[in-house]
Parts: C-alpha cells; structure tokens; sequence
C-alpha cells in the first residue's frame, strides 16, 4: 500500500489579506492569497477561509501565524490576537498550532496566555526558515504593506526588537510595503520639472500607481481597490498620481510622469536602505540578502545598492516549480507549514 503522505497547511492571517499554503511531504504544491479587509470586519475572514478551504481540504496539521491583530476593530493587540484564535478554534477542529515566536509552535490555549509573543510574529517564522536553510542572512520580506528586515546569523534569528514597537526603533520594521502604502508615507514632496513640489496631503494614490506606471507591478499583487476606486491601468495610476501634484494627467508627457513615479520608488527605497543598513551592521560584507514577498523587485534593487548578493527565497524553499513564486510571495505561510511539516 502506498504510505500517505504528510499535509500541513500554514496560514498568515493579516489585516488586508490571508495567505494560505499547501505542503505535501515538506514541499510546498499550492499557494494563494486572497483580499481581507478585516477593518470592515471578522467576516472578511470567514469568507476567505471559505475561499481557500480548497488549499487546506485533508490538511493533518494546520499551522497559523498573524498580523491581523492589529486591525482597528481590535479594541487592543491582546483582544485581536483572542479573537483570531477563536476563530481558529470554531473553523479548525482538527489538529492545529499557532506560531509563537521564541515558544515557537504552541496550542491555541497557550497561545492565548502568550499573545504577545504570538501577535505579529509571522517575520519570525519566515526568518527562522531562512536560518535553517542559508545559515548567515540578512533576511528583507517586502510584503503590501510593511517591510520585515531581519538579521540572520550562526543558522538563527539575530532580532534585535521583538514587537511591532521595538522592531520599528531598531529598523527591523520599516511600515512601507509595495502596494498599499500612501505616497505621502514615502515622500512630502516631488520634482516636476525642476520644481520641488509639496504633495497634496491627501490618499489620491498609491505606491502600487507609482509601480503600475513604471511596468513593474504584477497586477495579481495589487488585490485591493485604488484610491479612487476606477480602473488599474497605467491612465488610471498617472490620473491618480496627478491628483498628488494638483495637477491632471494631460499636463505632464507619459515620460515625464515615469520620473515622477520613478522619485516615489526611489524613496521608498532610500527608507529601506537606510533600515538595512543599521540591521546588516552585525553581518559579514559577503553575506547575501534574502529577498521574500510581492516587492522582491525593490529588494534586488536594495541588494545591488548595498553590493550584496539577492538570493530569492523562492528558489531556496522545498516547493513546486509552478508555485514557488507565489509561496514567496506568502512567505510567512510557506514557512510556519514547512516549520510545522518538520515536526511531524
């Protein structure tokens, strides 16, 4: 009889999405993510465990890590992280573990009494596979909305800070990602035509726009309405990006509107290359980056700033070919089902 093999689904429950992968003897064959605003509510969530039960359906283990805690239907980080468990417990009967930072994987019962080794500890889980599989690393995820950059040193987890707090003063958190951010969260200011000009103080557009315009945005990444809720097409992003300099699209040529969205780009980029610099202070100069989520494009961009070497996390992961961009791009749910799959 042919022996059975091993499934672990991992999940990463965050604020504007939910990630779910699917391993099968340690290698990852299935990986989505799928659109929850839980600022509008748990039910997002439950539509989309709904969407993705196809990824889980036979699981024997079900492995969780969470951001979604800080959605500000959350009275406090501790009332976020209960109430994602109780919906883990009433979805989930079977076998379960959530991830817990340094406890690592724990029980919901446990997890409960440790909410805040277990709140927005998803970085953890995908730096400790990265410790285990390149040994010495300095670890950047680049996911919508944050940017995790994370120390790698003697095959472990080198943090500095812990907490969403703590690892915001050392550089290990930098709250810019690669589509949700607001362009004045990267920058107050723009050059257009040889003049500084200050930007409308005003959520008209997104970094995703700036992206969209450059041609370097996978369209699959940006699952979230734009700013003003019309069409994601490079005349909709440059409309949109106008609207930040007082202007209308017409007023620039197509060229001169690729600079604009290159300025943006290019200090989201400066903030995150400052935030490494201070991370990577411990690491050797031949140590490589590690480079993980949908703005992988920005970390190789860091990478040859920083004259280091870009190794993709998609391609040191046990998984299918046909998937493994995607399981980088749900790093965290790769790695707490790989991490669980190992105890099994």
């Amino acid at each position: 009889m042919e022996k059975r093999k091993s499934i672990v689904a991992g999940f990463d429950i965050g604020g504007a999405h939910l990630k779910v992968t699917r391993a099968q003897d340690g290698r990852i064959v299935e990986a989505v993510t799928i659109a929850t605003p839980l600022w509008l509510g748990l039910d997002k969530l439950a539509s989309a465990f709904e969407e993705t039960a196809p990824i889980y359906a036979g699981a024997d283990l079900n492995a969780f890590t969470m951001t979604g805690e800080l959605a500000d239907i959350f009275p406090s980080r501790d009332a976020g992280v209960a109430a994602l468990l109780d919906e883990i417990s009433s979805r989930f009967p079977g076998e379960k573990l959530i991830y817990a930072g340094p406890f690592g994987f724990v029980g919901v019962e446990q997890a409960a009494q440790l909410s805040t080794d277990v709140a927005s500890a998803n970085w953890h889980a995908t730096a400790s596979l990265v410790a285990k599989l390149a040994g010495d690393a300095l670890f950047v995820d680049m996911g919508s909305t944050t940017t995790d950059i994370i120390a790698v040193k003697n095959g472990a987890v080198a943090n500095d800070g812990y907490t969403d707090a703590g690892r915001l003063l050392t550089g290990e958190l930098v709250y810019t990602g690669f589509t949700r951010t607001f362009l004045f969260g990267v920058a107050s200011s723009a050059p257009v035509r040889g003049r500084l000009t200050p930007l409308m103080n005003e959520y008209f557009a997104s970094i995703a726009d700036a992206h969209r315009i450059l041609g370097v945005l996978d369209e699959k990444d940006d699952r979230h309405a734009t700013a003003d809720g019309k069409e994601k097409t490079v005349d909709g992003s440059t409309a949109r990006l106008a609207r930040m300099i007082g202007r209308d699209a017409a007023d620039l040529t197509p060229p001169e509107w690729r600079e604009v969205a290159r300025w943006f780009s290019e200090q989201q980029l400066r903030k995150i290359h400052d935030a490494a610099s201070l991370v990577a202070g411990p690491l050797a100069r031949d140590v490589p980056i590690v480079g993980a989520g949908t703005g992988r494009w920005q970390i190789r961009r860091l990478a040859e700033r920083m004259e280091r070497r870009f190794v993709d996390f998609a391609e040191i992961i046990p998984a299918d070919d046909a998937v493994r961009g995607e399981a980088s791009s749900v790093a965290p749910a790769s790695a707490v089902a790989l991490l669980a799959g190992s105890q099994l």
